[in-house]
């Protein structure tokens, strides 16, 4: 298989893996102020990523992220429908990831809707289609299935990565947003009747399963990016999102505290 296709493979599994994290998560986040900023270098992995809220009506948060071989940014923002039991999320924006040979692909986000807000289990779903336009020779269609009441299996994505140059389909990709990702080469839909194409699945991306729950469903890694670690207050700017004292009672259990700073 050529490294260009399995690129835009990975790609897709990377768009659909940052849907993962919000099972279990449906209370509001913290709403970031007017130039609000948060930054993590990590030397080790080649890391480095810096966002600001850049407009507060609407609002909008920006993000540049660079690693080794590649550059990521987006812009974020949020048009919100309510529903009467529940709130739909539409969001706009453009996703972009540039590969130091200059191979772009861009994306933006599916619909998520937050449901029984007044009365029943509170859950979330994702749905609609995902289209990453690549500038080389592949782009990818997934299709975000919408959770019915009845649903046995929610939270399915399929789609297919097709040649830019012929329009052929050259691979499936199934999953589940929350679980796991695999892809199969080749057009399923071209093989004989009967073929069940999981036979020949390949595991992609799978979704990193931590034992402990936390008190805000949160994985270790998210806790971290709060944490002022020695020496980090006197490099960070006054703007940083670990320096809001609001943000700090509240994980520290202060809630008089946080709610009176707020």
């Amino acid at each position: 298989v050529g490294n260009d296709l399995m690129r835009i493979l990975h790609v897709a599994a990377f768009a659909v893996s940052g849907y993962a994290s919000t099972e279990g998560r449906q209370c509001k986040p913290f709403n970031p102020l007017l130039g609000e900023t948060y930054e993590a270098d990590y030397p080790d992995k080649g890391l480095r990523f810096f966002s600001e809220k850049v407009s507060h009506h609407p609002s909008v948060v920006a993000c540049h992220c660079e690693g080794r071989g590649w550059k990521f940014w987006a812009d974020s923002n949020l048009k919100g429908t309510f529903w009467g039991r529940s709130i739909q999320l539409d969001p706009i924006g453009v996703l972009t990831l540039q590969f130091e040979d200059g191979e772009t692909f861009q994306w933006s986000k599916v619909t998520t809707s937050i449901y029984n807000i007044i009365i029943g289990k509170i859950y979330c779903d994702h749905y609609g289609t995902m289209r990453i336009k690549g500038s080389g020779n592949y782009s990818c269609k997934l299709k975000f299935k919408e959770q019915s009441i009845m649903d046995q299996t929610p939270h399915q994505v399929h789609g297919f990565v097709q040649d830019n140059r012929t329009g052929e389909k050259v691979a499936m990709l199934v999953g589940k947003w929350d679980e796991a990702m695999y892809y199969v080469l080749g057009d399923p839909t071209m093989k004989p009747k009967g073929y069940d194409p999981m036979t020949d699945a390949l595991l992609l991306w799978e979704r990193d399963k931590y034992a402990t729950k936390t008190r805000y469903n949160l994985t270790p890694f998210a806790i971290s990016l709060n944490e002022l670690t020695p020496g980090l207050r006197e490099k960070l700017p006054p703007t940083d999102s670990r320096l809001r004292p609001d943000q700090r009672y509240l994980e520290n259990g202060e809630y008089e505290l946080a709610n009176a700073e707020k």
